[in-house]
């Protein structure tokens, strides 16, 4: 079984309407499967309905599951954006927030299963679609925004592995919690479905 790993939600965006959400990381048929698991008050909840897989800016506006790569000691990282509509993003950073061009990627293979009380979301991807620099290990954030449908506010709540600042931002690099030496895709093959990466402590601050 994968490794669980629970997503808090900021201080500032509470929603008791959400009882968990959990997210793992495994190798899988080659590449890599990001998992997530929201368990909750599914009728107070706003959900994307099904759409043309394809890809599309603005997800994190809506109930989207988020992943964050980037390369230690290096500063560019890719970020990946799962909807449950099927829809998805890939938007590449050479620093905080410097967008790049966007990368050419293949659509990953996303797949939900909703019942009561619970929605569960897998997106595959090749290894390829990984940022990689030869050595250099992988840093991952797992995140979620989660639109509420009776909320007085805008209704987003923002879960993460760890929230580095007073306001949501999934950008952060202290936010980048799980850790794991790159792998090449010919290498993929000998570890199926295994367990991605480990969780790393806070850092200090005045670190």
């Amino acid at each position: 079984m994968p490794d669980f790993h629970a997503l808090v939600p900021h201080p500032a965006t509470p929603a008791p309407m959400v009882r968990a959400v959990d997210a793992s990381v495994v190798l899988a048929d080659g590449g890599i499967a990001f998992h997530y698991r929201l368990r909750g008050d599914m009728a107070r909840l706003r959900m994307p309905e099904a759409r043309v897989p394809e890809r599309r800016d603005s997800l994190w506006e809506h109930t989207c599951f988020e992943a964050f790569v980037g390369l230690e000691g290096h500063t560019v990282y890719r970020e990946f954006n799962f909807s449950p509509s099927g829809q998805w993003a890939a938007y590449d950073f050479g620093d905080y927030r410097r967008r790049l061009d966007d990368p050419a990627l293949a659509a990953p293979r996303i797949s939900t299963r909703s019942t009561e009380g619970r929605l569960e979301l897998e997106a595959w991807l090749p290894l390829s679609s990984l940022p990689s620099i030869a050595g250099a290990v992988w840093e991952i954030g797992l995140a979620a925004v989660v639109e509420a449908a009776d909320t007085v506010n805008d209704g987003l709540s923002y879960w993460a592995l760890r929230h580095p600042a007073p306001r949501p931002d999934f950008h952060l690099r202290d936010g980048f919690a799980l850790r794991h030496p790159p792998i090449h895709p010919e290498e993929s093959g000998l570890a199926p479905c295994t367990a991605f990466g480990h969780l790393l402590p806070p850092r200090e601050k005045g670190r």
